[in-house]
């Protein structure tokens, strides 16, 4: 990447998501991903695949290896390794990871919002705060307003 792409970059986020001990991911949400890459409206940096041992030990995942059924090419996903997720982030994902379990890390770019992102950069605007409101947060507040209202 040049300057000039840096400058177009939309905002990059992650996510860790954590899959249940008693089963293995089976790739019934990569489709859903690969249509967001295809649509453009995000790119995918990096997908890892873990595994937290119950002693608390991490250990990466080919995802060639985990044997998603339904003939998901992970061909895209396979190929999706920037390096940006390095040792230290492994490691703060086993930290939110319960053992036994396994996890993914996404590093994704908001190509949606790449035009608003850069037009803000190019006036001399710049982040200062982000964040995310979890369904279950949402769902509360709405649960209250309503005993509130109702």
């Amino acid at each position: 990447m040049n300057d000039t792409d840096f400058d177009e970059l939309g905002p990059i986020d992650y996510l860790v998501v954590e899959f249940p001990s008693d089963r293995q991911p089976d790739g019934s949400a990569l489709p859903h991903l690969i249509d967001l890459v295809e649509r453009n409206i995000i790119r995918v940096f990096d997908l890892v695949f873990v595994r937290k041992e119950t002693d608390g030990s991490i250990s990466g995942i080919e995802i060639e290896d985990l044997g998603f059924e339904g003939g998901v090419d992970v061909t895209l996903f396979a190929e999706a390794a920037t390096g940006l997720v390095d040792p230290t982030d492994l490691e703060e994902a086993a930290a939110v990871l319960q053992p036994g379990c396994s996890g993914a890390i996404l590093v994704y770019e908001n190509r949606w919002a790449a035009p608003f992102a850069s037009a803000l950069r190019r006036e001399g605007a710049q982040l200062v705060a982000s964040g995310r409101i979890p369904v279950q947060g949402i769902l509360a507040a709405l649960d209250a307003l309503d005993e509130t209202t109702g």
